[in-house]
């Protein structure tokens, strides 16, 4: 079965009875043998859906005399894949995205609501036709009216657009930009209304892939030409020697030039800069305590030259076998692995050079590519993530030598995970401070906090969003 949009069907499915996005779509994918374009489609459709859950809600609320949450499970998913393709999708024409949505609720179980799901569509692009002056000279006749509202360039629904909108600002970007009115909240507290605004928008782009490149290979140039001949568009990112971006579709990350020999590995350029934060030096000891699956491990490893000891340690031993496999292709030899909770190691106390805290969090500056976060997370699990970290930082600063460096970074942008954390932290350990991070090289536009801390806001750096701290242990510790 081959058909995109019941793939992405059954993915939905999986995903609203709890599975990841991205794991039930792989399983899927997996099974069968797609066409590029088909693939990318099955994906578009997953994610898309699932990220803009909330206002194809709304438009079931809005068109339909039942709620969304009164309407059968499968024929709600069915409806969002419509309503997706009809407002986000500018290459499909509106005429397929209802036809194939019909096909769908026929072949899954609800043959005698074809004529709702149809009607449903069609009104929606009907009322984007009327805003637009379609079928305004009177009585042109129901069925000239939709031909011509299915005949609208998609790029015109957002400017006549049908989706009722609350005069409420943290519901109407809610509503509007598919997130729940906690994480819009916590935003605006942070930013005010116009840069939420943006952010909103750059968190429901597609993400871009970046690579860092490992410079015991190989270098930035020969990537560069490897990828060019492979027909593979990249361009660099200022401020981060390893960094590359993919510009153009890559197909298969592991077929591409490079991947197999360990030249490079795929790593955000947010989390390149948190290496360089806590800048390693050759001959170190170097304790990444949460370290799974080894993005920051490894790139500390290049930054070492491979010189040193690296106890990498996470209590998820699966996770763990990830940062194996990748070391392994890098050719890294300064890697011990330590499986276990580093809340509850002893055996390190005093040893570290530098420690790395890259803190379980909500992911919240990573939501563009974790499509399901935003739904799962809650006020409550933020709080409880807290809690957790601050137990994480005050155990296992105990690592570090005098004189040492610990660096603290989440990919939230919730203050209860990141600022909080430390001033509490800070509040009761009079033998730490806050190092500014001289000679760190930031992206266009960043900037320290006063406190020492940094953040980088998606919208503004045009990477995950990513909360960083450089803290010194003083001589007189203990």
């Amino acid at each position: 079965m081959k058909n995109p949009r019941q793939l992405a069907f059954i993915v939905l499915r999986d995903v609203h009875k709890g599975a990841y996005a991205d794991v039930a779509l792989d399983r899927v994918l997996q099974k069968v043998d797609l066409a590029d374009c088909d693939r990318r489609l099955v994906t578009e459709l997953v994610y898309g859906s699932v990220r803009r859950q909330r206002t194809l809600d709304t438009l079931i609320d809005q068109f339909a005399k039942k709620k969304s949450h009164q309407q059968p499970q499968d024929l709600r998913t069915i409806l969002h894949l419509g309503f997706y393709q009809l407002r986000y999708q500018e290459r499909i024409p509106a005429s397929a995205a209802v036809n194939t949505t019909v096909q769908l609720a026929k072949e899954n179980g609800f043959s005698g609501l074809t004529g709702f799901v149809n009607g449903l569509l069609r009104q929606y692009l009907r009322q984007a036709g009327e805003q637009r002056g379609k079928g305004a000279e009177g009585q042109g006749g129901r069925g000239a009216e939709e031909k011509d509202s299915l005949l609208l360039p998609q790029s015109s629904i957002p400017h006549f657009d049908p989706l009722e909108l609350p005069e409420n600002p943290v519901e109407r970007l809610g509503i509007l930009h598919s997130f729940p009115d906690w994480i819009i909240q916590v935003w605006l507290e942070q930013l005010g209304l116009t840069e939420t605004e943006k952010l909103c928008e750059w968190m429901n782009q597609s993400p871009t892939i970046d690579l860092r490149i490992n410079p015991l290979r190989t270098s930035i140039e020969e990537v560069e030409a490897a990828l060019q001949s492979a027909g593979i568009l990249v361009k660099r990112i200022p401020h981060l020697p390893q960094a590359l971006r993919f510009i153009s579709n890559t197909g298969s990350i592991q077929k591409l030039p490079g991947f197999k020999e360990g030249w490079w590995t795929v790593q955000d350029s947010s989390a390149q800069l948190v290496g360089h934060l806590l800048d390693p030096q050759p001959g170190e000891v170097v304790i990444d305590v949460c370290a799974a699956p080894g993005g920051k491990t490894t790139h500390i490893a290049e930054l070492m030259g491979d010189s040193g000891k690296i106890w990498a340690c996470d209590r998820t031993s699966s996770r763990l076998r990830k940062l194996q496999e990748n070391s392994q292709r890098l050719n890294l030899q300064s890697i011990q692995i330590y499986t276990g909770d580093s809340r509850h190691f002893t055996q390190f106390q005093n040893t570290a050079d530098r420690v790395l805290l890259d803190a379980p969090c909500s992911g919240l500056g990573t939501m563009h590519r974790h499509a399901d976060a935003r739904w799962r997370q809650t006020p409550k699990s933020v709080q409880e993530l807290s809690v957790l970290q601050q137990e994480l930082l005050t155990h296992t600063s105990t690592f570090v030598k005098p004189s040492g460096v610990l660096v603290y970074a989440t990919c939230t942008l919730h203050p209860a995970e990141n600022e909080q954390v430390i001033s509490a932290f800070l509040a009761k350990s009079p033998d730490w401070q806050i190092e500014s991070p001289n000679g760190l090289e930031l992206p266009d536009s960043a900037q320290i906090a006063p406190q020492g801390w940094f953040k980088v806001w998606p919208h503004r750096q045009d990477m995950d969003g990513f909360f960083m701290v450089r803290l010194r242990k003083t001589n007189n510790s203990e």
